[in-house]
């Protein structure tokens, strides 16, 4: 079993900041590629930020300059620090794995961390 979980979410005012964490545990050969996604009410689950096993990053247009991707050097760890933070960044932010389980890679989700920006 793998298991991946979030913290770190809340309520924080504009232009507050937030970290975010996330932990992958459980039987696995190795992690590769992880990422934070965010989903509003009623729309689709959108990438935020995306780190690859060599530790390379893409973070989505709308957060570039006020969130930043990171992961531990045991890479089962991830992080999003995020700054200068608006309410339409208001959503449930969830955090994504690719994991080699056995000889098969396979995507797991943490069940979401609700950020919430309002004054």
């Amino acid at each position: 079993q793998v298991q991946v979980v979030e913290s770190g979410g809340g309520l924080v005012q504009p232009g507050g900041s937030l970290r975010l964490s996330c932990a992958v545990s459980g039987s696995f050969v190795r992690i590769n590629a992880m990422g934070w996604y965010r989903q509003a009410q009623g729309k689709q689950r959108e990438l935020v930020a995306r780190i690859l096993s060599d530790g390379s990053t893409i973070h989505a247009d709308p957060v570039k300059g006020r969130f930043t991707i990171s992961r531990d050097n045991a890479k089962t760890s991830l992080y999003l620090q995020m700054n200068s933070l608006r309410p339409e960044d208001t959503n449930v932010y969830y955090c994504h794995a690719d994991v080699l389980v056995g000889d098969t890679w396979r995507h797991f989700w943490g069940q979401g961390t609700q950020v919430t920006v309002s004054s």
